[in-house]
Parts: structure tokens; sequence; C-alpha cells
């Protein structure tokens, strides 16, 4: 049979007149060669192509883990309120920029005055009692001095009446020695007794008077140490009473300023929930802080990352919110205490029959170049791209 002659891979022999064979032809030869350095080259480029990724891998990929699950993150500041009271003007507005120490919630006073007024009242009631201490000390100090003057004058009068007796005694004594022989009258015996009887009385008189004196010293002296140890080794200034009605004082003024709400840290104020005549207490959240000039970012890589990852690597991240033409700097500042998983509400159970393997992911916690920061901010939430450097040890 004649060699077909192959046009577009058409046998064109049948269209030939019977008896007339086609010229001979290397087409077919021409074609198997091309097709064999197709296929050859393509060889060579797969080659190339994948000992450059071997070499991309070697060189580049295992000196850099990097994640897209990563967010940026700040110590947002609570703001509640230190005293209760209505609300009486809310000066800012979610997503305004605050200073520390600016207002933003002013609370009704009225209350705050009154209780000031009234511990301002106390304590000097407080320094005039503790001044009428001291002069009484003086006082007391006198009275002790009187009654032992007193004790005294009792003491001798008690001699003098033992001495009366001893003389009535004697006296009577005597007459009655004599009434016998009639040297002496019925009568003069008479008021010697009486004389006698009128001594004795006169000693329990005069023995009554000392222990009263002695009493009224005692009590006197007892008058004086309870007041001296109200104002022992102190002053007016460093009394304990005193001192006592100046924290009062004090309190009822920080409160005071307390109904004035002000910012504790920079930032941009977020999630405010506040309004004007609103009853707020003590631990209600009023607004939140976010201090986006202090945001880090949180990256969240698997556990099979970070066999190379350690505090102070550097950090190459770009946002979602700025694209790849804006490049942050930051480094490794530690990593968290455990997994998401592993802290969530209810924390995951594997100890169970149909227990199946999941790779955990740790955040790592990634400070930024203030400076860039400054001039691109960032807000709470973001998302980012990571690259941590860990080719440069």
């Amino acid at each position: 049979m004649p060699d077909a002659i192959y046009q577009d891979d058409v046998s064109i022999t049948a269209y030939l007149p019977e008896g007339v064979e086609p010229a001979a032809t290397t087409r077919a030869p021409k074609s198997a060669g091309l097709r064999r350095k197709l296929f050859a080259g393509l060889f060579g480029a797969a080659m190339a192509l994948g000992a450059g990724l071997y070499a991309y891998d070697i060189l580049v990929l295992e000196k850099h883990v990097t994640t897209d699950n990563a967010y940026v993150g700040a110590d947002v500041a609570d703001v509640t309120p230190l005293v209760n009271g209505p609300v009486r003007q809310v000066l800012v507005s979610d997503t305004q920029f605050v200073k520390r120490g600016d207002a933003l919630v002013t609370l009704d006073d009225t209350d705050a005055r009154i209780a000031l007024a009234r511990a301002q009242a106390e304590l000097e009631q407080t320094r005039r009692r503790i001044e009428g201490l001291y002069a009484t000390a003086t006082q007391l100090n006198a009275q002790i001095a009187a009654r032992i003057a007193d004790q005294a004058r009792a003491e001798a009068a008690l001699v003098a009446s033992q001495g009366d007796l001893v003389r009535a005694k004697i006296d009577l004594s005597r007459r009655q020695a004599l009434s016998g022989s009639g040297s002496v009258s019925a009568e003069e015996v008479s008021n010697a007794r009486n004389a006698f009887v009128t001594a004795q009385a006169n000693l329990r008189s005069a023995e009554a008077s000392l222990e009263l004196a002695r009493a009224n010293r005692n009590a006197a002296g007892g008058a004086e140490r309870a007041n001296s140890v109200l104002i022992a080794e102190s002053n007016i200034d460093t009394n304990p009473d005193f001192l006592a009605a100046q924290a009062t004082r004090d309190q009822a003024r920080v409160d005071l300023d307390r109904t004035v709400i002000r910012a504790p840290i920079d930032g941009v104020v977020s999630r405010r929930d506040v309004q004007v005549g609103q009853s707020v207490e003590k631990g209600h959240t009023l607004l939140q802080i976010a201090p986006i000039q202090q945001a880090y970012v949180d990256a969240n890589f698997k556990e099979v990352q970070l066999a190379s990852v350690h505090a102070g690597q550097r950090v190459t991240l770009t946002s979602d919110l700025y694209g790849g033409g804006v490049v942050y700097h930051g480094h490794v500042a530690g990593f968290a205490g455990g997994t998401g998983e592993a802290f969530a509400m209810i924390p995951a159970q594997n100890a169970t029959g149909n227990w199946i393997k999941v790779v955990q992911r740790l955040p790592v916690r990634i400070a930024l170049d203030p400076g860039e920061l400054a001039a691109h901010p960032l807000r709470v939430g973001l998302s980012m791209y990571a690259d941590i450097d860990v080719g440069n040890d």
C-alpha cells in the first residue's frame, strides 16, 4: 500500500487517482522530533522549577514562619465611676481621642458637697474638743494639788482630834478618881465625860474627813490619768481623734473630686454606654478607652511552627488596612500561657474515646515600632500578616 501523505493529520491517499502514488514526505519524522524536543523542554523546565522551589524552601522559607491569623490588640481601659450618682454631663463620644486626665463624664455633686461640709464641721468640732482636753489637763492638775492640800488638812485635823481625845480621856479619869473624895463635883465629872465623848466623835469625824480627802485625791488623779491618755505624746494635729476626723474630711473631698470622671490613659473612646440623667453605680462600665498608640499584635501560630521562635526575634508585618505598601517592624515579646482552646469558657476534654488530634495555635505577642505605629495608626481587632525571621538568631 502506498505511503500516505499527511496534511493536518488527515490522509489524502483516498483522493489520488488509481495507479498514482503520492510523493515521499518527511513530515512524520519531523513532527516526532518536535514532540521529543517539546517534552524534553517541559521536563527541563519542571526540573528547574522544582530545584528553584527546593532552594527557595531551604534558603528562605525555612528561615521564616508566617501566619495571617494575627490581630491588633491593646490593653483597653474600662472607665468606671468610683462614686454613685446621676450623670450631669457626657463630654466625649465614640471615636474621639482623649488624653490622660481629660474630663469624660460629670456626675451630680450635690450630695458630695454636703458630705464634705459635714466632714469639715466634724473636723472643727474634734479640734475644739481636743483643745478642751489640753485645757482640762491643766485644770485637773490644779484639782490634784487642791486635793493633796485637803488630805494634808484632814490628816492634821485627825492628829488634833487624837490629841483632844487623849486629853479628854485623862481629864475624865482624873475627875472620876477625885469624885469619891468630894474634891470634884458631879457636874465637873459630867462635863469631863461629855468632853471625852465629844473628842471621840471629833476623832471619828476627822478620820472620815481624811478618807474623803484621800478619795477625792484618788478621783482627781484618775481623771488626770484618763485625760493624759487622750493627749499623751501628741499635739492637736497628731491626736488620733483629729487624724480620724481629718481622714473623713479628706475622703469626702476625694468623693467630690470623683464626681468628675477623667481619662486614665491616652486613647480613643470606644463603646460609650452612658447618657445624661442615667444613675450610675460604682463599678459600672461607662465606656472604654483603647490606647492605639500602644497597640501590639497577637499572632496565632501553629504549634508546629514555633520550634525555632523565641523572644526578641525580628518580625515584619503588614495590615489589611494599608496593604503591602506599609510594612511594620517589631519583635517577639513573648508567648501566651496557653492556647485559646485551653482558656475557653468550656475547655476541650480530650480524654474521650472519639478523640481526634487537631493542630493547636499559640498566641505570640509581637511588640510594634512606636514610630511606625504613630505614622500609620492601627485599631484594635484589625487583621495582620506576620513574618518572623528565625534565621538570624
